[in-house]
């Protein structure tokens, strides 16, 4: 489905890239806003997009700073969550947005519990993508080890290759195919012809460093977001959010709405059956 390209600029001088998927007819229904993982982009939602869109809605997917082609900041310390929120309610600003449905893959869950306590009213409804308050520290460990560790290589075979050996894991029943549409949206080609994966590498040195102990609980983010609608889907194979993790959330939020994606880790693409019925059925039913 074609898309525009919007920049945004940040309040910190770097400029931000946007896609900007237009509703089927009139738009009848609050704009979705999508947020990545770590090391992904924008492109992680063009699978889904179409069908968003038609239900009416404006659907907006932002590379975060540092990735897809976002601007890659000179300041790795600012590659951080408070900073990243900032960045997505500005943008939300400069595209006339008071409200939206926020769809947020791993990091990008956690901007949106951000956001939400941040400014309530800008989230209508949201939808974490295999991410809660609680974290599998083994997952996250798994992620750590392999950020920044794969160097540009000359062929998307290759590519396709090196995605597979870090995050295969994750899709162990996947083909061939999967691994090429992967790998294309999780690379881009350098100038020089070769391929890397679309991040600033630098983002593996603002993870590494050292972190609270014990780290500040997430608990309060996720009791500000329970106020809105909220479904969560979950990889069955995930090694981040673990079934304990849901049931927290269930805990704080008894109308809960969740779905669960077999054979599938960290995280789910969100065009799998399960996880695509479950958010076009959410997406019906909030503002």
């Amino acid at each position: 489905m074609p898309y525009t390209h919007r920049p945004i600029p940040t309040r910190d001088g770097l400029n931000l890239f946007l896609r900007e998927y237009p509703p089927t007819g009139e738009a009848r229904a609050l704009p979705v806003l999508c947020l990545h993982g770590l090391t992904r982009n924008s492109a992680d939602f063009e699978g889904i997009a179409p069908g968003i869109a038609a239900l009416g809605r404006r659907v907006l997917a932002l590379d975060i700073r540092g990735r897809g082609w976002s601007d890659r900041d000179p300041d790795p310390t600012r590659y951080r969550p408070d900073i990243y929120a900032q960045d997505v309610l500005d943008a939300l600003d400069t595209l006339g947005i008071a409200r939206a449905v926020f769809i947020g893959t791993s990091m990008g869950g956690l901007i949106t519990m951000l956001v939400a306590v941040q400014a309530p009213g800008r989230v209508a409804a949201a939808v974490l993508n295999d991410v809660g308050p609680e974290l599998n520290p083994a997952g996250l460990a798994r992620i750590v080890n392999y950020v920044g560790k794969t160097e540009p290589v000359r062929s998307w075979d290759e590519m396709a290759a090196a995605v597979k050996a870090s995050q295969g894991i994750a899709f162990p029943d996947a083909d061939d195919a999967f691994w090429q549409t992967f790998a294309r949206r999780v690379a881009q080609q350098l100038p020089d012809g070769s391929i890397a994966l679309a991040y600033d590498p630098a983002i593996a040195k603002a993870i590494a460093r050292p972190q609270p102990v014990p780290p500040p609980s997430l608990i309060p983010l996720f009791e500000a977001l329970a106020k809105m609608p909220v479904l969560v889907i979950r990889g069955a194979l995930s090694d981040v959010l673990s079934p304990e993790g849901v049931a927290v959330m269930r805990n704080i939020k008894p109308d809960l709405e969740t779905a669960e994606v077999p054979r599938v880790g960290h995280a789910p693409t969100l065009e799998e059956p399960e996880a695509r019925n479950a958010l076009a059925a959410f997406l019906v039913r909030v503002p």
